[in-house]
């Protein structure tokens, strides 16, 4: 049976929220204190970064290569479970060795996550016509930021940074119970899949390649701010040991942000809104860098959380709309180019940081490299712009 679009679009919120603002981005408020408090440098702290990052590399491969047609529900619950696991093992174990596995490991299980959620969800919502409620799934990953940003400083000042660890994975074992009474497959109407004979091969559509670039530079850009600007602000004299309000500004921002860009692309053209998008965050990126000032990081905060979910918004709409028969696979390897770039980038940034002993080259790369990134949607804009008027005629 179809399920209720709203519970279902509920429980991808808090799917994400466990699996990507827990799983993945919470390292980026403990960080600092982390950092503080074991004593590892920031070179170490970008390859740590990159470790979960290729973790999720490596989920998105295999996402992209085993069939999740069927049975998806079941393996969500499951990287659920074990996400939550590795989110607590990070506050009872102290061997970098070790935290490197748990943070490869929940990389894993977070790109599992997402594309699962992503598919089995937008694929009933497509059945119902409620893909405009996309973007409220998305904004999980900010509701999540925002909340994790809350608790941290609350969590450390009473439990140092191992207690923050335990505590975002005890809320995300609570969080776990909505998501799977609310999330389940829809097992009516399958899709009847032509047998072997009859498949007959087909080329690579000819916008795949350009979207496929452009996604792969903004995850190697966005995630050197998605990584280190509370690291960054932290070391700015205006916070004060304040730094993590930064963080919570990135998520509020981001909340609302999903539903907006998913409203502006249905409007005015999915590329053409991530184009325009692409652009606002490479200056986001890009403030800090050139006046380090409190209100730089706040405007760069907004102008990041306001962006950066709706990347992946509009990218796996247009996706979905131009492949709407296999979109687990479309958005597995789109998830796979995405999360290559962020597995080099904290590392390139973790070293160029330490190099120079400063944080503006890699920033200002980054935003160099989302900008570059927005140029590679212009075919895709014009293609999106005929097929709009040859639909209105």
């Amino acid at each position: 049976m179809l399920r209720n679009p709203y519970t279902l679009v509920i429980g991808g919120v808090f799917a994400l929220f466990i699996a990507m603002s827990i799983g993945r981005f919470a390292y980026t408020p403990i960080l600092p204190f982390m950092q503080q408090e074991a004593g590892f440098t920031t070179r170490f702290a970008g390859f740590l970064a990159s470790s979960n990052y290729a973790g999720y590399l490596v989920g998105a491969i295999i996402a992209s290569i085993v069939p999740l047609k069927r049975k998806r529900a079941i393996y969500l619950r499951f990287s659920i479970i074990i996400s939550i696991l590795l989110t607590l093992l990070m506050g009872l174990t102290y061997s970098h060795t070790s935290w490197m596995l748990w943070r490869f490991l929940s990389g894993i299980t977070s790109a599992f996550v997402f594309v699962l959620a992503s598919s089995l969800i937008l694929d009933q919502l497509a059945k119902q016509r409620k893909l405009g409620w996309v973007g409220v799934m998305y904004g999980g990953v900010g509701l999540g930021i925002f909340i994790s940003g809350l608790l941290v400083p609350l969590l450390i000042e009473h439990f140092h940074y191992e207690g923050a660890w335990i505590g975002l994975a005890c809320l995300a074992g609570l969080l776990s119970i909505i998501v799977f009474l609310t999330v389940k497959e829809d097992n009516t109407a399958l899709p009847i899949t032509p047998s072997p004979k009859h498949i007959q091969p087909t080329k690579t559509p000819k916008w795949f390649p350009w979207l496929l670039a452009s996604y792969g530079l903004e995850g190697l850009g966005y995630i050197v701010t998605g990584t280190f600007i509370v690291a960054i602000a932290e070391q700015t004299p205006a916070f004060s040991g304040n730094a993590t309000s930064v963080w919570v500004l990135v998520g509020l921002t981001a909340i609302p942000s999903c539903v907006i860009w998913a409203y502006f692309g249905s409007k005015y053209g999915y590329m053409l809104s991530l184009m325009i998008l692409l652009v606002i965050q490479a200056v986001g990126i890009a403030l800090p860098a050139i006046s380090p000032s409190s209100v730089s990081f706040y405007v760069s905060a907004i102008l990041f959380g306001a962006t950066f979910m709706g990347v992946t918004t509009l990218a796996t709409a247009y996706a979905r709309n131009k492949n709407p028969h296999g979109s687990a696979q479309v958005i597995a390897i789109m998830t796979t180019i995405y999360a290559l770039g962020q597995m080099i980038g904290p590392s390139l940034a973790g070293v160029l940081t330490a190099e120079t002993e400063s944080y503006t080259w890699a920033l200002l790369g980054a935003a160099l490299l989302v900008f570059i990134g927005a140029l590679f949607l212009f075919p895709l804009v014009n293609q999106e712009r005929v097929e709009i008027t040859n639909d209105v005629n």
